[in-house]
């Protein structure tokens, strides 16, 4: 299947490892153009490896920061002349128990994981010229708590909510918006957080974990111009551990 992502431009924030990476790569596969940002300059070398500046380019950038999104999409609008998406990433929260979570970590969370996602949006949306495709990496947790992230479970859902909100708002200007809910995909944080989540087997249909590019290719797939009419779905990636509709 051709996705038509040749020549296209996203921003993959969160780009220099993990799920945010592996969507880097399947995207660039596929012939897009990509502008990754990370926390520290280990960005570029992703960048590097995804093909240099005729494929990506790396930008440092928080997504709490309130001047980054209009400087991530200055970046790719100088680089390489369009803005056709957005997949926004921002890793994930402290874990915590509701009970346990202080103020300052909700505090902390809220402006990168929610506020800093509906800016990145908000933002990237304005740039794109003819349409494009805003997809939020969210979480199970939007439909099911995942014992030990209480921050994740409270914020998640809401912005899920907000990501609803924006498919009525964009679409007619020709903007699909989405979620990716990821469960038990194999990341470093994934594993750091094994004993928390149930253990290192995943309890789901294909009983095993994901592989970072089985998600990164869902990404691709719901973020390109081959699937015109999909907008505001909330998509697990889970090997079938959701079990609510």
């Amino acid at each position: 299947m051709d996705l038509e992502l040749d020549g296209r431009v996203y921003i993959v924030t969160g780009g220099s490892r993990g799920l945010g990476l592996a969507a880097a790569q399947a995207l660039t596969a596929e012939g897009a153009r990509v502008v990754l940002t990370g926390l520290s300059e280990t960005v570029s070398d992703a960048a590097s490896a995804l093909g240099g500046d005729e494929r990506a380019v790396g930008v440092v950038a928080d997504n709490s920061d309130q001047d980054a999104a209009q400087r991530v999409v200055d970046a790719a609008l100088s680089r390489f002349g369009r803005l056709d998406g957005i997949l926004i990433s921002v890793g994930g929260p402290p874990i915590g128990t509701a009970m346990d979570v202080t103020d300052a970590s909700w505090r902390d969370a809220f402006e990168s994981t929610f506020l800093g996602a509906i800016r990145m949006a908000r933002v990237a949306a304005k740039a794109m010229d003819g349409g494009g495709s805003i997809t939020f990496v969210l979480s199970s947790s939007v439909r099911e708590p995942i014992p030990g992230l209480a921050i994740s479970n409270g914020l998640r859902p809401g912005l899920a909510m907000v990501a609803k909100m924006l498919t009525d708002e964009l679409g007619p200007s020709g903007i699909r918006v989405n979620g990716l809910l990821p469960a038990h995909v194999s990341t470093e944080r994934a594993r750091a957080l094994a004993s928390l989540t149930g253990g290192a087997t995943p309890r789901n249909a294909l009983a095993r974990a994901g592989e970072p590019m089985e998600f990164g290719k869902a990404a691709a797939f719901l973020m390109s111009p081959a699937v015109p009419y999909l907008t505001g779905v909330m998509l697990p990636v889970d090997g079938g551990e959701l079990r609510v509709l």
